[in-house]
């Protein structure tokens, strides 16, 4: 083995070390980075070809390793707005150049200037709009996300279009035959297309033993009803509603209604019925909540909650292999394949959890142990260095 060879190998397993310890320190700084994963130093030793009488030595090399496919702890918030990932898969963000890439770091907060989700490192949330104009996402693209931005969602009104009407009506009730007008009488509150409420007066007349006739009428204004006010009401011998269920009419200024009365009977006891129907008035946003589904939905102050957005999570075959960049984010490589695209709670991917965070997965004491090891072998591969730099001095100097 030639002095050369000896002072080779000694750089070369300091180096080694050198780059062990640099990834040690980087884990030990990070320890507490949300969502942030550990990196380690592999080494593979290079051989050089020797013979029997001389061997010639060869170095070691490394390669920096991420564990970015391990879960780290989750601890929870007092903050709506963070999310944690527990299982497979990424948030998918972009920077402020709208570059997309993934993330486990869900330390979300409203941007002030923007009303966009920014995390702790200024990328933006992305996912993609319910409502009108939805986008059907692509299995293996991240096309059609936009910003998670609840901005828009300020200020809201939205018109009455169905709504439902059930309960019992008593079988002893006394028949009504014409002209009496004596009936049961309930309303159901409804709002037009700019949020305007309207009471519907209901109406209920027994008029066999068998039929009641249900009617509807404006109970705000005197614009009328359009379309069918009225309909029969037709039960068997069991009490059970047979035939049509369903009375049709529209709002004054509003959408078109549907009145579903499937769940109604008539069976011996008292008159006992409830209702609802959707829309609401003009309410403002009061809070957003974030489902384990992905969803995001708006809460009003009526206690209206909409749909805004639907969190995707994106995943690769081999996250290991992601490449790291500044702010804690990834992108893809060719060794750890393209965009899976999904949503949580899908098959391979895992659920989000609001008010949480997921912490690094370094542990200290592992770190701690590492070091301690990268000191020790850097320290004997000096000595190697030591030892043979003065062996070549001896060797010059037989020179003199």
């Amino acid at each position: 083995m030639s002095l050369y060879g000896v002072l080779r190998s000694g750089v070369s397993g300091m180096n080694a070390q050198s780059n062990k310890l640099g990834t040690v320190a980087e884990n030990i700084q990070n320890s507490s980075t949300t969502g942030y994963k550990r990196a380690s130093t592999e080494f593979s030793s290079l051989i050089l070809p020797s013979s029997e009488g001389n061997y010639n030595s060869g170095s070691v090399t490394s390669r920096v390793r991420y564990t970015i496919a391990d879960q780290g702890p989750i601890a929870y918030t007092t903050s709506a707005s963070d999310l944690a990932i527990s299982g497979n898969g990424f948030f998918v963000v972009t920077d402020p150049g709208g570059s997309p890439y993934l993330t486990r770091a869900g330390n979300f907060v409203k941007d002030g200037r923007t009303g966009n989700l920014v995390n702790a490192y200024g990328f933006t949330l992305m996912g993609y709009k319910l409502g009108a104009g939805a986008v059907n996402p692509s299995l293996n693209s991240l096309d059609g996300v936009e910003p998670v931005n609840m901005s828009s969602f300020a200020m809201q009104a939205s018109g009455s279009t169905k709504g439902s009407f059930k309960g019992n009506l008593p079988d002893g009730e006394p028949v009504i035959a014409p002209p009496a007008t004596v009936s049961k009488q309930s309303s159901l509150q409804v709002y037009d297309k700019v949020g305007n409420p309207i009471k519907i007066d209901i109406s209920l007349t027994k008029t066999s033993d068998t039929q009641w006739t249900i009617s509807v009428a404006n109970g705000t204004t005197s614009d009328p009803l359009t379309g069918t006010t009225s309909m029969t009401l037709t039960f068997d011998a069991d009490g059970q509603l047979t035939g049509p269920s369903v009375l049709n009419f529209g709002i004054p200024g509003g959408e078109p209604f549907a009145l579903d009365m499937a769940g109604m009977t008539q069976l011996a006891g008292e008159y006992n019925v409830t209702g609802e129907a959707n829309g609401n008035a003009p309410s403002a946003v009061k809070d957003v909540e974030f489902a384990s589904d992905g969803t995001v939905y708006a809460v009003y102050e009526d206690g209206t909650r909409v749909g805004a957005y639907r969190i995707p999570l994106a995943n690769v075959s081999s996250p290991d292999n992601l490449s790291p960049r500044a702010g804690n984010v990834y992108e893809t490589t060719a060794a750890s394949g393209g965009y899976q695209v999904g949503f949580p709670e899908m098959s391979g991917f895992g659920s989000i959890a609001s008010g949480a965070l997921e912490g690094s997965n370094v542990d200290i004491g592992t770190e701690l142990t590492a070091m301690i090891e990268a000191q020790t072998s850097y320290t004997a591969n000096s000595k190697v260095f030591q030892t043979g730099s003065e062996l070549l001095d001896v060797l010059m100097n037989l020179k003199r």
